[in-house]
């Protein structure tokens, strides 16, 4: 293939990074701007020009399903030999096995999980409060940062960890777990990547052969590479520049956000320091999103510290975020489901709508309003409710079928947290499980009881402890109905009340997601949901980095989105037995600066000229509350709450007639939702107009006396004649 073709239709900073004969090359990759494009162009062309051999080419993957999507797009650009790509666990055994045939070595059984081993070690204590999956992540975090047995303990405080169990026995357990698999002759996934390391440094004679075979290595994603994996790959680059490969990273440092399961997020943003001579180029065209989703996407990232540059929307115009509060977490999810079935178009697919919580716990309502609506879901990631493992090994710890479900609700409690407090008698609707989980939702230190808070969970375990809180929650919903309700009936009534209508041949369904794993998806239309303090960020993000990366992970959420983005939280929030009161996520201000900024008629033009923009707006919010950050009283409001229908009636009428009168679109003049916000707040005077987010100083004096005027007429008709 002619080297030149391979650029047609790239941009010019997607045209520098593949033609840059810069090595290493670091490619700094924006959201929705087309990295795996370019990636793929970059392979091609190097091979097309002849300054790299596809059979002497490694490209590094995170998953299998990259790594294939990878080679289809090369071979659709004519790279006919195939290049090696894979992820960095599959290319280590590939070499691993080599290795050990080479020298008459009988290769070792791989381990596939260890949660079977883990069970057999721990003799299934701690029931359903202690899962094996917890204790293999933990294992695994500790092999990914390269950690052994006997350095855990110092290790885990270092990064405040909270591990399953107490860090001596998790070490004890960790080094059990290493014993035992010597004593089997196994490895597991994690031994590959520090095995080849060991191989590759100590038998110089198949480093020197792996490194002639692959010269040219291409890394994807490399903001999520973990120590062990940036280890493996300087064995296979070499040890000086005279025998080190040709190397090319691809990554974003705005999307990392997997440290918590080892990953080193220094190894990208610290590249240019590491490798002195490195070129770095930035793709900072987006072709995602809308310029509204990119002002609020670049609004939460460039608050923070060593954010990146503001990305440019090579989409057009869109709607405004929208913003809204809800009553209750289930009032947000019945909410939600009404504005999906608005937002399915005829002949659009359910599948252009998401919905993204910080966890997976925050799905189940959303598993029930939908299957209570008749909207076909699907759930990514961790999986649908019932599907769940400790889901179902939960429900089959209830007891038998006939069984009386308070007490085995009762025993499941005991289990997950210790003490149990039953009213007496403990009848269905005042079952007052107390399962001690003291989550701190305002961030503050302090449990919602006033109580000292207990330790924090961290990771899986604390995911899987709230789904179990879920469960209680809808066993007390369920005994609510059903006083004496049994086992089977429960297990019938979670079948019904979170059921998906099958989604049609195509997949056709919303997709119920959270923010991790809807990480390199996008939708058209994306609901985030339950931005709350405690959640977003979550509470255990004590230190600066963890709530730094929280923030990375809002990013993330946010640039999913495609054309429409939806922002809510709830005031109230069920947990287990208990109702939380809740505040907005302090980084729902930043939404709305951003929000209100546009409205005005303000675009990022520039980073500086933009984050000035949004410091002046996050300013007079705050001075409209009087000086409070982005929390609310529950009559006050926030963007696009619930508005008087007749009243926005009347001010679209009136928007309708503005616009004819200036010749431009309705839009320009005032947006849907800055009217719906409008129609809401009822301002009566020019003070409280300016405290409608989307309206500033400049639309108030142009059209503030008209606006007025609107929402006098209206509340004078509302009243009726005066006596």
């Amino acid at each position: 293939m002619d080297p030149a073709t391979l650029l047609d239709g790239l941009t010019e900073r997607q045209e520098e990074a593949v033609t840059s004969t810069g090595a290493p090359l670091c490619i700094l990759a924006g959201a929705g701007s087309g990295k795996t494009r370019v990636l793929t162009r970059r392979i091609a062309y190097r091979c097309a020009g002849g300054s790299a051999e596809p059979r002497h080419v490694l490209a590094l993957t995170f998953t299998r399903k990259a790594a294939a999507e990878l080679g289809r797009r090369l071979e659709a650009l004519g790279v006919r030999d195939r290049v090696a790509a894979g992820t960095f666990h599959s290319l280590a055994y590939a070499q691993l096995r080599q290795w050990w045939a080479d020298n008459g070595r009988r290769p070792p059984t791989l381990l596939e999980r260890k949660a079977g081993m883990l069970a057999r070690l721990t003799g299934g204590a701690g029931g359903t409060r202690l899962q094996p999956a917890d204790l293999a992540a933990e294992i695994e975090w500790a092999k990914a940062r390269m950690v052994a047995p006997d350095d855990y303990v110092e290790a885990a405080d270092r990064a405040d960890r909270q591990p399953p169990l107490p860090p001596s026995a998790m070490a004890s357990l960790y080094r059990r777990y290493e014993d035992e698999k010597r004593r089997r002759g196994q490895l597991d996934f994690d031994d590959l990547l520090l095995d080849c390391v060991s191989a590759l440094t100590q038998d110089r004679a198949f480093a020197a052969a792996q490194r002639w075979r692959y010269r040219h290595l291409f890394v994807d994603e490399f903001q999520d590479v973990n120590p062990a994996q940036a280890a493996l790959l300087a064995c296979w680059r070499g040890p000086s520049p005279d025998t080190s490969t040709d190397l090319c990273v691809v990554g974003d440092p705005n999307q990392a956000i997997y440290s918590w399961n080892g990953a080193d997020p220094t190894q990208l943003q610290q590249f240019s320091r590491r490798e002195p001579g490195a070129t770095v180029v930035v793709l900072d065209d987006n072709f995602r999103s809308t310029p509204q989703i990119l002002a609020v996407a670049g609004a939460v990232i460039s608050s923070g510290p060593g954010s990146g540059n503001l990305l440019r929307a090579r989409r057009p115009e869109g709607p405004l975020p929208w913003m809204r509060s809800f009553d209750t977490d289930g009032a947000e999810a019945r909410g939600i489901a009404r504005v999906l079935r608005d937002r399915h178009r005829p002949g659009a697919p359910w599948s252009d709508l998401a919905v993204l919580t910080r966890t997976n716990a925050q799905l189940v309502a959303f598993e029930r309003a939908l299957g209570a609506a008749g909207i076909p879901f699907r759930v990514r990631g961790g999986g649908a409710f019932l599907s769940r493992p400790e889901v179902k090994a939960a429900l089959a710890a209830l007891g038998q079928p006939l069984a009386p479900l308070t007490t085995g609700l009762l025993d499941m409690a005991a289990t997950l947290r210790g003490p149990v407090r039953a009213s007496a008698p403990a009848a269905a609707v005042g079952l007052d499980l107390d399962l001690g989980l003291e989550l701190d939702f305002d961030g503050d230190g302090d449990n919602e009881d006033g109580d000292e808070p207990a330790a924090e969970p961290d990771g899986p375990a604390a995911e899987r402890l709230a789904v179990l809180e879920e469960l209680v929650r809808l066993g007390r919903d369920y005994l609510a109905l059903e006083a004496d309700g049994t086992v089977a009936g429960f297990v019938a009534w979670l079948g019904a009340t979170l059921r998906s209508e099958p989604p049609r041949a195509s997949l056709d369904a919303v997709e119920l997601a959270t923010f991790h794993s809807a990480k390199g998806l996008e939708w058209p239309v994306v609901f985030l949901a339950g931005l709350e303090r405690g959640l977003v960020p979550i509470s255990f993000a004590k230190s600066d980095d963890a709530r730094d990366e929280e923030r990375r992970l809002l990013y993330v959420a946010v640039t999913r989105a495609e054309r429409e983005l939806h922002c809510s939280w709830a005031r109230e929030r069920t947990v287990g037995t208990r109702v939380m009161k809740r505040q907005p996520s302090p980084w729902l201000e930043e939404i709305e600066a951003a929000r209100a900024a546009l409205a005005a008629g303000a675009a990022p033009a520039g980073p500086t000229e933009w984050r000035s923009r949004l410091a002046k707006e996050r300013a007079r919010l705050r001075g409209a509350r009087g000086g409070a950050p982005a929390t609310r009283s529950r009559g006050q409001v926030l963007a696009g709450g619930d508005a008087d229908p007749e009243l926005l009636a009347a001010l679209k009428s009136w928007r309708t007639g503005a616009a004819k009168a200036g010749g431009v679109p309705a839009f320009v003049v005032f947006h849907d939702v800055t009217l719906a916000t409008l129609a809401q707040a009822r301002p009566a005077t020019r003070e409280e107009l300016l405290t409608v987010p989307g309206l500033g100083p400049v639309k108030a004096e142009r059209y503030g006396p008209a606006l007025l005027e609107v929402v006098a007429t209206h509340a004078r008709s509302r009243a009726g004649p005066g006596p």
